[in-house]
C-alpha cells in the first residue's frame, strides 16, 4: 500500500456506503436505509473535531460537562456521519436534513446503537473488487 492508495480508501469512505437498518426482533430489514461516511472519511473526521469543540464550549469552569450536554454533542456528531437516506414518515419520503437525523436518532436508542455501529465498522467500508 501506498500514499495513493491510503487516499483513495479514504476517498471511497467518504462517499459513504448504504446500510439497511433491521428490525432489532426480529433483524428482518425495516425498509430504511442510511448512506454512512467511513470511519476514515473526512466527513467523520470534521465531526469528531465538531464534538471536540461543542464540548468544549458547554463545559463548565472546571471544565465538566452535563451528561445532558454530552449526549447532545454525541447526537450531533452522529447525525454528521449520515449523508443520506430513505425514510419515510407518515408514508412520505423525509427529506434528509440534520434535524431531521436527530428526530430520527432520538426516536429509539436502538437506531442509534445500529447506526454508530455501522459508521465505526471500517469493514463495512471496505471496497470491494
Amino acid at each position: 500500500m501506498d500514499l495513493t492508495e491510503i487516499r483513495s480508501f479514504s476517498a471511497d469512505q467518504e462517499r459513504g456506503q448504504w446500510f439497511d437498518l433491521l428490525d432489532p426482533e426480529t433483524g428482518r430489514a425495516t425498509g430504511i436505509r442510511l448512506k454512512i461516511a467511513g470511519p476514515d472519511s473526512e466527513t467523520q473526521n470534521r465531526a469528531r473535531l465538531a464534538l471536540a469543540d461543542e464540548l468544549s464550549d458547554v463545559a463548565d469552569a472546571d471544565g465538566r460537562v452535563t451528561a445532558e450536554a454530552r449526549e447532545r454533542a454525541r447526537l450531533n456528531s452522529l447525525a454528521k456521519c449520515v449523508l443520506d437516506w430513505e425514510v419515510a414518515e407518515d408514508g412520505q419520503p423525509l427529506a434528509c436534513t440534520h434535524s431531521n437525523i436527530l428526530r430520527f436518532l432520538k426516536a429509539a436508542y436502538w437506531v442509534q446503537v445500529e447506526i454508530d455501529a455501522y459508521a465505526s465498522d471500517r469493514s463495512a467500508h471496505r471496497r470491494v473488487g
